[in-house]
């Protein structure tokens, strides 16, 4: 890679191709003034363009050796702000994924005590394989202080903004596993999630505590074709070179389009042909997960009845997604129905939510479960968009058409698509769940944050809306529509237990808010670094969408094509003459964060993005916790309901009498039905892609 050579001029392009699409986030101001505690506690200041026009005037005086480099530092760029709605992959960092094969934990062996650091193949042998050897820590890493090397590597692989957070995500974790392709794999350390874009060196060295050490070969995979490719040369010329005639302005896209729709209203196409194919990879196994009651496509979320003195009341609904595009929501929901109604026809007056690798998901179904949960409730999920030009050009161009055409589902596509956008100001509530009015009622602006950037007036989405169908498809959001019939709640909220490893973001963050703030439900999070201080049950982004560069390049083009407001010839002398596809073809991951979430009656409108947030109660991971996801909840039970001390920091209980009369800590044990072979094959094939398991690249955050 580093022979590719360094294309200057392609560069600057690049690098000035990417500038407009910044103005869509909303966070930089308040990652560069952050408030005192979250810079204390959670994260320092970073100056973002500081960070990116450094790297602008080294490319402008020539100072890469290698594209690659020049990727490098982009990417770190981006991944430094830690949050995993700003993202960028230039193609440069594409072309290779990095990886180690060993994976690694942290457990506790007892518990209680401070965890340390194994690799997951002894914790494995000795506890469902019943090996007699005692597991030595990792003592070193290529020489250094694991611990050290570790907390270093997790703040350049992972993108997420909590450090106890970024710490378990460099670990093997069963629910990033039974999420396959979808998932982290078996942690950042290994080259899972951005791990692989982070280079580890040709190997790398263990060394235990017992004094033994192990060298294993690191290694990459090729993710181009490298049939034609002989040389650095090669690379850049087949891989990362875009041929002129598909650089498009926002404003030749819009003309283009339009011309397409021309051409195409005069036929009508043939409609695709249904794809029977099953999906190899749409239902991976899930080692270490007990029988489910219910169990959902790609395991996204499924239902399970502990069992054993002190847990017959005890339902378990594991929700690792919040249902993106695909699977269809529809089994989303239903799985989530089932699981209820059968706990509540079963007896089962206690429920455990795992949230474990809940990266987010799409926004409806967090509101549908929510609502399942608590029908009585009016979910708040308050957010701004960053109120610029481009935004505001948008907004005036659909609010204007939408005043043409009837708000209803019975028109097309295209109209639909539009109207039933954030851009139509009849979408979305006010923050009185009250309609705006007009456009510049919703869009403001005002100015918030240290530094008086402007944003939108709060908008809350409106779960009453005739277009939400369009949304969600061919199902209804608990309460409303063809779920009116929803009214029970099925468990009280002192019954409900929130447990995650940290790694809760984006939709997760949405709805862990209405889960604590709302309804008052305890959470608990796992693992963490090696210490027994309290930690965030939310350790990503706490923002409420992100847009890609497609998405925004899409919406910018609109009003280049409508002129309802202004001319095309107005808009030629506007910002949105600054949009290009060139940062689209470049990058093979990129997004902004498009809202911030705020909390009901904050005063302050602090985004939640910033707000440091303890769990009720830390728990650490066991060995048998991390081969065993039923071990995690009897834990979680024994925590909350039974009385048992589990919690190494925080209380799931309120007086101190009930933290006096906590019985001593018990770890428990592994099911006598684990498989050795199902574990082993699935870190086998997983990562390193033998067995016909399919290898894709990093995951943008869903919304």
């Amino acid at each position: 890679m580093t022979t590719v050579p360094f294309n200057q001029s392609a560069a600057v392009v690049f690098m000035d191709s990417i500038r407009p699409f910044l103005d869509w986030h909303t966070t930089f101001q308040y990652l560069k003034e952050p408030p005192q505690e979250f810079a204390e506690k959670v994260q320092p200041p970073y100056d973002f363009f500081a960070a990116f026009e450094a790297i602008y005037s080294t490319v402008r005086a020539g100072g890469y050796s290698s594209e690659f480099a020049f990727g490098n530092d982009v990417y770190r760029c981006f991944t430094n702000a830690h949050d995993n709605h700003l993202s960028i992959g230039p193609d440069s960092l594409g072309i290779f994924a990095f990886g180690r094969s060993t994976p690694l934990v942290s457990v506790s062996l007892d518990g209680m005590s401070i965890p340390k650091v194994y690799v997951y193949s002894d914790i494995l042998e000795t506890t469902v394989g019943k090996a007699s050897f005692a597991p030595s820590p990792v003592a070193l890493i290529d020489g250094r202080d694991s611990t050290e090397f570790l907390l270093e590597w997790s703040d350049i692989s992972s993108p997420l903004q909590d450090r106890d957070a970024r710490w378990n995500d460099m670990f093997h974790v069963l629910a990033q596993v039974s999420l396959g392709i979808n998932g982290d794999r078996t942690g950042t350390f290994s080259g899972g999630g951005r791990g692989r874009y982070v280079y580890p060196g040709p190997s790398t060295t263990l060394t235990f505590a017992n004094g033994s050490s192990v060298t294993s070969e690191n290694y990459a995979r090729t993710l181009a074709p490298f049939d034609d490719f002989h040389s650095g040369p090669d690379i850049y010329k087949f891989w990362l070179t875009v041929d002129a005639f598909k650089i498009k302005t926002a404003e030749q896209m819009g003309i283009d389009l339009l011309e397409e729709m021309s051409a195409n209203s005069s036929t009508t196409p043939a409609p695709p042909a249904p794809n029977t194919a099953p999906d190899p990879f749409a239902n991976p196994p899930a080692p270490g997960y007990p029988d489910p009651v219910i169990r959902g496509p790609n395991n996204y979320n499924s239902g399970y009845f502990l069992d054993g003195d002190g847990f017959d009341d005890v339902a378990v609904l594991s929700l690792a997604s919040f249902a993106s595009s695909s699977p269809d929501p529809v089994n989303w929901q239903a799985v989530n129905t089932y699981l209820i109604d059968r706990a509540v026809a079963a007896n089962k007056t206690k429920l455990i939510i795992d949230l474990s690798a809940n990266s987010g998901g799409l926004i409806l179904p967090v509101y549908d479960i929510f609502k399942l949960l608590f029908p009585s409730m009016l979910p708040y999920g308050a957010s701004r968009f960053r109120a610029h030009e481009a935004f505001d050009f948008v907004g005036q161009e659909v609010s204007y058409f939408s005043k043409l055409v009837e708000r209803s589902m019975n028109n097309n596509d295209s109209t639909l698509g539009n109207i039933a956008s954030e851009f139509d100001y009849h979408t979305d509530s006010d923050v009185n769940y009250e309609p705006f009015t007009s456009w510049a009622d919703k869009y403001g602006p005002h100015p918030l944050g240290p530094t008086g950037d402007l944003y939108t007036d709060i908008v809350r989405w409106n779960l009453s809306d005739v277009l939400n169908p369009y949304h969600t498809g061919p199902w209804d959001i608990s309460g409303y529509r063809s779920r009116t019939n929803i009214t029970t709640q099925p468990f009280a909220a002192e019954n409900i237990v929130v447990v995650t490893d940290g790694y809760c973001s984006s939709g997760c963050s949405i709805f862990s808010e209405l889960m604590r703030q709302q309804a008052g439900v305890k959470y608990v999070v796992l693992g963490g670094r090696p210490n027994t201080d309290i930690t965030q049950a939310v350790g990503g982004t706490k923002g409420s969408q992100y847009l890609t560069y497609e998405t925004i390049l899409n919406d910018v083009l609109y009003p280049f094509q409508t002129e309802y407001v202004h001319s095309r010839k107005y808009y030629e002398k506007t910002v949105l003459a600054n949009y290009n596809n060139w940062a689209y073809y470049r990058t093979g991951l990129n997004s902004i964060n498009y809202r911030n979430a705020y909390r009901q009656g904050d005063e302050t409108n602090t985004p939640l993005q910033f707000m440091y947030e303890p769990a009720d109660c830390r728990i650490f991971y066991t060995p048998e916790m991390v081969v065993d996801q039923a071990a995690v909840w009897k834990t979680v039970a024994d925590a909350a309901w039974n009385g048992v001390k589990r919690c190494v920091a925080g209380s799931l209980g309120t007086s101190a009498q009930y933290k006096r009369s906590l019985r001593e800590s018990k770890k428990h044990g592994v099911r006598n039905d684990l498989n050795l072979a199902e574990h082993m094959a699935a870190v086998r094939d997983l990562w390193t892609g033998k067995g016909g398991v399919k290898v894709q690249g990093d995951r943008v955050v869903q919304r």
